[in-house]
């Protein structure tokens, strides 16, 4: 099977690191690069570098990843789209729903496979959590609990932390707990002076009856990517910055006192570290993309889920600026 020819669009901070991993993939050859503002981070090397979408398509690429600035993503994706090019944006699929619906309506149309970065699903720690939470390893599960913080990025300038850093969480959440969005109460503020929220905490249900709450901010000086699944028998605490996870087993204490035998407590029990293998998450994603690209494997985010996740961070947004509770419709 021939390499499949790919494409790197926006060169900043993340699609430097996209550029590196297309390097390293088995089955797909990096061919070019482009970015309207040349190469600040010299990742072009030998290879053309463009200076525009149309220009990137015209190198004979069969699939691309759209790294550029969130209010861009509709129409450098939409280009993508009518060339007839597989396409990853980064997260979130986009700055407005209207421009995320346009996206995923296009790339379905064509019949091409249109994935969204959301890179946790990919992380080593969550990917085990998934699969012990649905193993049965906590029984029921309870609440998802998440904390996103740390320094400003500086390279952030068109949306605020809930489309950032708060999309990460959104959809780990409902991955993980295989269930969408129901209502969203949340709060935010403008700390450093930007037209953006920078400090967002968000009260949630997901449809299954869980319920969730995130602690998102550019404001903290300590970096934290921490998700907290409780249930029936016990805790996991997923550390997605050094992919650890551990486990907070429910101890069991027999009491002879009527009045409080038939509380259903918990009690602390043993915590154990688990053993994982540790891979990047940024080439398990460009893996998974290659296969779909492939027909191989379908476990991409889709551009739909993408979809949810931004209507999910509207939500958020309008329930801070009306100070209700806002229902979510899929």
């Amino acid at each position: 099977m021939a390499d499949l020819r790919v494409g790197i669009i926006g060169l900043g901070m993340m699609g430097r690191h996209h550029a590196r991993v297309a390097r390293e993939l088995d089955g797909v050859q990096l061919v070019a690069v482009a970015d309207a503002y040349g190469d600040p981070h010299g990742v072009a090397g030998n290879l053309p570098l463009c200076g525009s979408v149309d220009e990137l398509i015209a190198q004979g690429i069969d699939m691309a990843v759209c790294a550029v600035p969130t209010g861009l993503h509709e129409e450098v994706g939409l280009a993508l789209a009518t060339a007839g090019v597989h396409t990853m944006v980064e997260k979130p699929i986009a700055s407005t729903i209207e421009g995320g619906v346009k996206l995923a309506e296009a790339f379905e149309a064509a019949g091409l496979v249109g994935a969204v970065g959301h890179i946790e699903r990919f992380n080593p720690a969550l990917q085990s959590l998934r699969s012990r939470i649905e193993n049965g390893d906590l029984g029921d599960v309870y609440q998802v609990a998440t904390r996103r913080q740390g320094p400003f990025p500086s390279r952030i300038a068109d949306v605020g932390v809930v489309k950032d850093l708060g999309t990460h969480d959104i959809d780990l959440t409902a991955w993980l707990a295989q269930s969408h969005y129901k209502s969203v109460s949340a709060r935010t503020s403008t700390r450093s002076g930007r037209p953006h929220e920078d400090m967002v905490t968000a009260s949630c249900q997901l449809e299954n009856g869980v319920i969730t709450s995130h602690l998102v901010n550019w404001l903290s000086p300590m970096k934290e990517r921490l998700t907290v699944v409780t249930g029936e028998k016990g805790a996991f605490v997923a550390d997605t910055l050094t992919a650890d996870l551990t486990f907070y087993e429910n101890g069991t204490i027999n009491t002879e006192w009527e009045a409080v035998s038939n509380f259903r407590g918990v009690s602390e029990g043993n915590i154990t570290r688990l053993a994982l293998t540790k891979r990047e998450p940024l080439k398990a994603e460009h893996e998974a993309f290659r296969d779909a690209v492939r027909g191989e494997r379908n476990d991409v985010v889709t551009m739909r889920e993408g979809l949810n996740t931004l209507r999910v961070a509207e939500a958020m947004i309008e329930s801070a600026r009306t100070g209700q509770m806002v229902d979510i419709t899929a």
